[in-house]
């Protein structure tokens, strides 16, 4: 059950104390106590913030969960479920995962002796056989990033219960307005709350959701002893976020599906990949467990080089070259060169990520206008190609 409108504007508080309809700011580092250790609720800004808490239980809310936890990144977050494990357990990942992801258990966890095993968890079989008795983590993204690939949460958390480990859904791309892994079976919910939870490319802010207290109680320690905690101001600028996102999240598919459409028909168009089209191999999982296809397009180039790629990205006009994704502005970027450059070649390109693939953040503008800007960028991209080198001049 995905959140619509009402309830998600309504999951967000009136202040108790004044009845300010806007969440108030508490830019606070500490709280008087009125004898040590006798306080109202609070004693140190890094342990709680009353802004913070209130962030924190509206997304427990939305998510179906028990406990919430806001981080300075979504990376933080991440860092701090891994946190979890020890040494000599295992992490099964999704194969297509986010480059930030691939690098914090590559470069930083597996020298402490947790070891990472990456399947295509498209492939419920694939997940049953990489399991082993020391794996203690399922790690998926649904849809993927950058290829949008769909596992099937509610198959992969009947596996993960059998084998006494805990789930975890990366739920960015989708968001709490199309999918709760955690009615599905999830134990753990990541968010990074820079992309469409907030909503206007001006904060970064990780979230954790756990179904179980306990589990949530074990990530709040962390939390607080590892210190990656969420500003008060920007745990604000979420819950501003999250009270446009029902209405943002239904325009940025409606102008997904749209381009997507577009592109599959496009001359210069190898492969598109979008869960709202019915060729996605997929779709009906996709439909069956999210209540939308969500904002992000990806499609390869017939040219399969990262040259034809680099001419395209950098010939549009309203989709502009960033990095991130789920703003109301549209975005794009290279992944080979930008958000998967940490991943080795040989095994980004044999999950999907190939040389020319260019991942679209489709916003909130005219879907009209942005077929144009795509339009002329082929053309131009195009000429750009054709056009030989100048030479370089002769120097003794």
């Amino acid at each position: 059950m995905s959140y619509n409108a009402t309830q998600l504007i309504h999951s967000i508080p009136v202040d108790p104390l004044t009845g300010a309809i806007s969440v108030p700011i508490y830019q606070t580092s500490t709280f008087v106590q009125e004898a040590p250790g006798v306080n109202k609720g609070y004693d140190y800004a890094r342990t709680n913030n009353p802004t913070r808490a209130a962030l924190e239980e509206i997304i427990a809310r939305l998510e179906h969960g028990s406990t919430g936890i806001a981080f300075g990144s979504g990376l933080a977050a991440i860092d701090a479920v891994v946190k979890l494990l020890e040494s000599g357990d295992e992490i099964l990942a999704v194969d297509d995962i986010y480059g930030g992801a691939f690098r914090l258990f590559t470069h930083i966890y597996q020298k402490f002796g947790v070891t990472v095993n990456y399947t295509d968890t498209t492939n419920i079989e694939n997940v049953f056989n990489a399991v082993t008795p020391k794996t203690k983590l399922i790690w998926i993204e649904t849809p993927t990033n950058p290829t949008l690939k769909i596992s099937d949460i509610e198959a992969i958390a009947k596996i993960a219960k059998a084998h006494h480990c805990l789930l975890c859904v990366d739920n960015t791309f989708a968001s709490p307005a199309l999918q709760n892994p955690i009615l599905l079976g999830a134990d753990i919910v990541i968010h990074s709350a820079t992309k469409y939870l907030g909503g206007h490319s001006d904060l970064i802010a990780g979230l954790v959701i756990t179904k179980e207290k306990e589990t949530g109680e074990k990530i709040k320690f962390i939390q607080n002893a590892s210190g990656a905690i969420l500003s008060p101001f920007d745990s604000w600028l979420v819950i501003r976020g999250i009270e446009t996102l029902s209405l943002r999240v239904k325009q940025h598919c409606s102008n997904a599906q749209v381009i997507a459409e577009y592109l599959s028909k496009h001359p210069s168009v190898e492969k598109v990949f979008y869960p709202g089209l019915k060729s996605h191999p997929n779709h009906e999982v996709a439909a069956k467990q999210s209540n939308g296809f969500g904002g992000i397009v990806s499609f390869t180039l017939k040219n399969d080089t990262e040259e034809a790629a680099t001419g395209f990205v950098t010939s549009t006009k309203l989709f502009r070259l960033a990095e991130s994704l789920g703003g109301v502005k549209s975005l794009l970027c290279h992944p080979a060169q930008m958000t998967h450059k940490s991943i080795p070649a040989e095994r980004r390109k044999t999950a999907g990520v190939a040389d020319s693939l260019i991942r679209l953040s489709v916003g909130l503008e005219e879907a009209k206008d942005l077929i144009q800007d795509l339009e002329q960028a082929f053309e131009s991209s195009e000429l750009k190609h054709k056009q030989p080198l100048e030479k370089e001049p002769f120097n003794n």
